[in-house]
């Protein structure tokens, strides 16, 4: 079964609906451009730390911003359905911000996760997350995986090398 693909201003209603059924509400995001391994073990550890695991994904116009020109390879919708079809996962919503501070907000998560290239102290969105008390937790394995090393081979391989 997929994940429910949600628009953004559904977001508020789907944490107080969630919230009211008392389901341990987790949030992770990212840009997802080109799913690798490291994407998978992210969210599926994200998913242990609570009942319902909603992901993020940033939109193509943020995604440039964030990773420069030529990014992202894959568009939002793409982006959002491949990470949809994981089994951790169930609801993904595309955002526009630079961070995922107002989607936090909105959703209001018992649970912000974050992957092993942040600590603690360096998610952008901690002090958001501390004011409405949620709690911030890096998960996943080290971040030895990534789409910049990804596009990086392929480009090395194509040049036959």
């Amino acid at each position: 079964m997929s994940a429910s693909i949600i628009p953004r201003e559904q977001v508020r209603a789907l944490g107080e609906r969630l919230r009211s059924e008392g389901r341990r509400v987790v949030f992770a995001n990212g840009c997802f451009d080109i799913l690798h391994v490291g994407h998978v073990r992210y969210l599926q550890e994200a998913r242990e730390c609570g009942d319902v695991l909603v992901v993020g994904i940033n939109s193509d116009r943020a995604v440039a911003a964030l990773k420069g020109a030529g990014r992202p390879i894959l568009p939002e919708d793409g982006r959002a359905e491949l990470v949809a079809a994981l089994e951790s996962v169930d609801y993904v919503v595309i955002f526009d911000g630079l961070t995922a501070a107002e989607i936090l907000l909105d959703l209001l998560p018992d649970v912000h996760c974050k992957g092993t290239d942040y600590t603690t102290e360096s998610v952008p969105e901690r002090e958001v997350v501390k004011s409405f008390g949620g709690a911030v937790r890096i998960v996943g394995d080290a971040k030895n995986h990534s789409t910049r090393e990804l596009l990086a081979e392929i480009s090395r391989r194509a040049q036959g090398g």
